[in-house]
């Protein structure tokens, strides 16, 4: 009688759910590397140069990696996440450099002043936008990044829009040319109209459109002016909630008479941006806590935006032409009267 054949039994397959995270592990992990290390060379270029915003070398090297054929195909399904998660994150975080006491200890003048700025910038930006003919939602973008507090504000409203990659650059792009150009001419201004430093810093953090920005106008006014223009500058970061909250109302609107789907009235990433800022002034937070938030942000909003500028062909970047550059600096002109005006009656 034969001898019964023994076999051997097969190694267990993994499970369909552990496949599809691998695979999907597999697919988006090379792109979310190379858009974080990129995040990490752009910091490290920004801390050697004064004043340069690491945001904006995040899109200048996304821009000159996807330009130069230097991101292969494997690479776009990370890319495209890293242009998103990171943002949202990062706008939490920003919500940790608030504080409401701060504001509150600056009188009432200073939040009706941030919601001056925000409503009358977005406003006459869209009403600009449209007679110069540029496209209704690179104004918007444009907009609230000049009018709100800058990338983050972009970054915020993109997705309820639905902006596409070249938008998004070119309102970032713009806030960070533009901003910068402020942070020595602000100043300048502010001596030849002979203003006290305390409304100038009040005129800086009404005006000027990145945080970072913000800090060095301060900076180069002196005389007390950093502490004071960055609080104003964070009384317009958190009208970033209500602005978001409006345009997904408008669009929760037109999306129920399309039969799309609505997305929330408050997006969830700015509702925890709102509930780090009544953190940080419920609770004493470490100044070491502050500024390790402070470089996680930055290191968030750089992954992103090295990411966007990946996905964006430079030749049509190009083709927005002086349209665009034109409404930027009515923007930005519109903004600053608008924060002088302010600065000047309650400072």
């Amino acid at each position: 009688m034969a001898a019964p054949e023994h076999t051997i039994p097969a190694p267990p397959r993994p499970s369909s759910s552990a496949a599809s995270h691998l695979a999907g592990f597999r697919s988006l992990g090379p792109g979310l590397a190379i858009a974080a290390l990129g995040a990490v060379a752009a910091l490290v270029i920004a801390a050697f140069v004064p004043g340069l915003s690491p945001l904006l070398v995040g899109i200048v090297l996304g821009l000159a990696a996807r330009n130069f054929g230097l991101l292969p195909d494997r690479l776009a399904a990370g890319l495209a996440v890293a242009a998103r998660v990171p943002l949202r994150l990062g706008i939490v975080v920003l919500g940790l450099q608030l504080s409401l006491r701060d504001l509150a200890a600056l009188g009432w003048g200073i939040p009706v002043l941030a919601a001056a700025v925000v409503a009358t910038g977005i406003v006459a930006t869209i009403g600009v936008g449209r007679a110069l003919g540029v496209p209704a939602r690179q104004a918007l973008l444009i907009a609230c990044g000049f009018s709100v507090c800058g990338a983050a504000a972009v970054a915020g409203v993109e997705s309820i829009v639905d902006a596409d990659e070249e938008e998004t650059v070119t309102a970032v792009a713009l806030v960070v040319l533009f901003g910068t150009a402020m942070i020595p001419v602000l100043p300048l201004l502010a001596g030849v109209f002979g203003l006290a430093p305390h409304v100038a810093a009040i005129w800086a953090g009404a005006s000027i459109h990145e945080v970072a920005q913000v800090v060095a106008a301060g900076g180069i006014i002196g005389g007390g002016a950093l502490a004071v223009a960055v609080t104003v500058k964070l009384a317009r970061v958190l009208m970033l909630a209500p602005v978001a909250a409006v345009l997904s109302w408008r669009r929760r609107r037109s999306g129920a008479l399309a039969g799309a789907k609505r997305p929330p009235i408050v997006p969830l990433f700015v509702v925890g941006f709102l509930l780090m800022a009544i953190l940080r002034s419920a609770v004493p937070v470490p100044t070491e806590v502050l500024g390790a938030a402070s470089w996680v942000q930055s290191f968030l909003l750089t992954t992103a935006m090295l990411a966007l500028g990946a996905g964006v062909r430079l030749g049509v970047l190009l083709r927005r032409g002086g349209r665009t550059l034109a409404l930027a600096a009515c923007s930005t002109a519109v903004v600053g009267a608008v924060g002088l005006a302010g600065a000047a009656l309650i400072g």
